[in-house]
């Protein structure tokens, strides 16, 4: 007589491992993980308008909303790109260049309901000024970005910058359709904060971007040339981040601003001393200390006035 096999210890430890890879794949797909964060420009948005409180569950609908167009603009993005993330040791992992997704015709199904779910969200949690926002930062990401411009000029991520801006705009949507001069600089800063960011990026991986013929600032500049462009798209975001900040965001984002942009603006100057992989990895990873203690203090600030 025949038995059923039992799930050993091994087995399931096996079918979890597996069920956590594959999440991972699907995380990665989606660039999870930039969509958390531009999300959290969106919370950030919101919480610089002046209003009165009572408006949180709408900013976290909003947000939700930012989330989804965001990961669906993530995912047509590596759908799009699997041509050149197979020519990139960066990104050549990559589920859709390892066929572990097949880049057919559900996925670009699967993203069209998620943004149009994204944007009705919004649309029905706070007002069509919201909505609006959100379906410009995905199509600015997915379409202008990756199908228009990406492959032909290097003006492709200072376009691009203008995603993250979008999700601070949708955020304030959510407190007050009616626009706002603080949401506005916040916006400026996380504009002029993309350039430097990818460019630091582009510079430590200039061998990928050649290999890929994406025409990125590095390649077309000699290296000290791009670290003085970097360095000039430093000081701008850190005007635009202490000018957000004297208009009345108050004190944690004014701390936040100036201790970001001190590290961002040294790491800037050493790139321009010596435009090399190192310190341009280094450049980049102050970008992101940058971005994460703007969009805290912000929220934080926000919080603590009451204004979310």
């Amino acid at each position: 007589m025949s038995t059923l096999p039992l799930a050993t210890p091994e087995l399931q430890v096996a079918a979890g491992s597996g069920l956590v890879a594959r999440a991972r794949q699907f995380a990665e797909a989606i660039k999870l993980r930039i969509g958390l964060e531009i999300a959290l420009a969106a919370v950030a948005g919101a919480a610089v308008v002046p209003s009165a409180p009572g408006g949180r569950a709408r900013v976290a609908f909003v947000a939700l909303a930012v989330l989804l167009s965001a990961c669906a603009a993530g995912a047509y993005n590596q759908y799009a790109e699997v041509d050149i993330d197979a020519l990139m040791k960066r990104t050549r992992r990559r589920p859709f260049v390892t066929g572990e997704f097949r880049a057919d015709w559900r996925w670009p199904a699967l993203i069209g309901v998620t943004l149009i779910v994204a944007v009705a969200l919004a649309a029905w949690a706070a007002n069509l000024m919201a909505a609006t926002w959100v379906l410009l930062g995905a199509l600015t990401y997915g379409v202008i970005y990756t199908i228009w411009l990406k492959r032909r000029t290097w003006l492709n991520i200072v376009v691009g910058g203008f995603a993250g801006t979008f999700a601070v705009l949708a955020g304030a949507a959510a407190v007050d359709p009616r626009p706002s001069p603080e949401a506005a600089l916040l916006g400026l800063a996380l504009f002029f904060w993309t350039p430097p960011h990818f460019w630091s990026l582009a510079l430590y991986h200039k061998a990928d971007y050649a290999a890929a013929q994406v025409p990125m600032l590095p390649l077309l500049l000699p290296d000290r040339a791009t670290a003085l462009v970097i360095a000039a798209h430093v000081l701008i975001v850190a005007a635009a981040s202490i000018a957000a900040a004297l208009v009345g965001l108050g004190p944690v984002f004014l701390g936040a601003a100036l201790l970001g942009s001190a590290w961002f603006i040294a790491t800037a100057v050493h790139l321009v001393s010596r435009p090399e992989r190192g310190p341009a990895l280094s450049c980049f990873r102050a970008s992101l200390v940058q971005l994460s203690l703007l969009l805290v203090g912000a929220i934080v600030d926000g919080v603590a006035a009451g204004r979310l």
